[in-house]
C-alpha cells in the first residue's frame, strides 16, 4: 500500500476504539467487481461506513457536496461495515480514550463541516441499522434513511441497536415499520451485509470510512486502477482522485 503524503485525517479502525489519522491513495487492487463496463463518462463512488463511526457521519457531508457538484456522472453506493460485530463488547461511552478522541478529532472536524454531534450516550452494535438502510433501498428510500439514522445516533442520543427505534426512524422516512419489522426479525437482509463486509476484507479494508473512486475502460483500453482514500476525506482529495481518474478531464451531467 503506498501513500502519497496527503494531509493526515481521522478514521476510525477495528483495532482500537482510538482514530486511525490518516489519508491515504491504494492503488495496489482491481477493479470493482459485478459491475458492468459502460461508458467513460461514470465515476462510482463505493464507500464503507459504520452508523456508530462518528467520521463516517463527518463524511457524509463531503460526499453529498461531491455529488452535488457532478450530478448523475457520479454513481453514488454505500456499504457496510461493522467495527464491532456481535459478539464483540461495546466501547464504553466514558472511556478516557473515547472522551480523548472525540475531543482531539471529531468535534473539530464536525466544526469544521458544519454538524453538531454529540457523543452518544450508547454505543450500539449497528447490524440492523445497516438492514434498515438496506431495506430502505428496496424502495428508493435508502439516501433519507441513512442520512436519519446517524443523526439520530450522533445528533439525538438514540439507542439505533433497539429495533423499536429503528422503526421509529424509519416511519418518519416513510418506510412501513411493520413490513420493516419482519425482516429485522428474520435474516432476510443479514446476507447483504456479511456480502459487503466480505468484500471490504479483500481490499484489505480495516477502518471506516474507506471510499474507492472507479471508472470504466474506454472501448479495448483498460480504465486506470481504483483510487481509496481512507478516513475523513477533505473535498480536496476527492478532488485530486478525479482527476487522477480522469485525466482527460471530467463533466457533470
Amino acid at each position: 500500500m503506498q501513500a502519497t503524503g496527503m494531509t493526515s485525517l481521522c478514521g476510525e479502525s477495528v483495532d482500537g476504539d482510538k482514530a486511525r489519522c490518516r489519508v491515504e491513495f491504494w492503488t495496489n487492487f482491481g477493479p470493482i467487481p459485478d459491475r458492468p463496463y459502460m461508458t467513460s463518462s461514470k465515476l462510482y463512488l463505493d464507500v464503507w461506513s459504520d452508523f456508530v463511526c462518528p467520521f463516517c457521519y463527518l463524511e457524509v457531508p463531503v460526499i453529498d457536496q461531491f455529488k452535488n457538484t457532478y450530478g448523475d456522472a457520479v454513481e453514488v453506493r454505500w456499504h457496510a461495515f461493522e467495527l464491532r460485530p456481535e459478539p464483540a463488547s461495546a466501547i464504553d461511552p466514558d472511556s478516557d480514550s473515547l472522551q480523548e478522541t472525540w475531543e482531539n478529532s471529531v468535534y473539530p472536524i464536525a466544526n469544521e463541516r458544519g454538524l453538531l454531534l454529540r457523543l452518544p450516550p450508547v454505543q450500539p452494535h449497528s447490524r440492523k441499522a445497516f438492514e434498515t438502510a438496506f431495506f430502505a433501498r428496496e424502495s428508493g428510500r435508502f439516501d433519507v434513511v441513512h442520512r436519519a439514522i446517524f443523526k439520530a445516533y450522533f445528533e439525538d442520543g438514540i439507542d439505533i441497536g433497539d429495533t423499536d427505534a429503528l422503526l421509529d426512524i424509519a416511519a418518519t422516512c416513510g418506510i412501513d415499520p411493520e413490513s420493516l419489522e419482519e425482516v429485522l426479525l428474520g435474516d432476510e437482509l443479514t446476507d447483504a451485509v456479511i456480502e459487503d463486509e466480505e468484500f471490504a476484507k479483500k481490499l484489505g479494508v480495516t477502518g471506516v470510512p474507506f471510499a474507492v473512486l472507479s471508472r470504466d475502460g474506454v472501448g479495448e483500453q483498460e480504465p486506470p486502477p481504483p483510487i481509496a482514500l481512507r478516513g475523513a476525506a477533505p473535498i480536496e482529495h476527492f478532488e485530486a482522485a478525479l482527476g487522477r481518474l480522469f485525466p482527460e478531464g471530467f463533466s457533470a451531467a
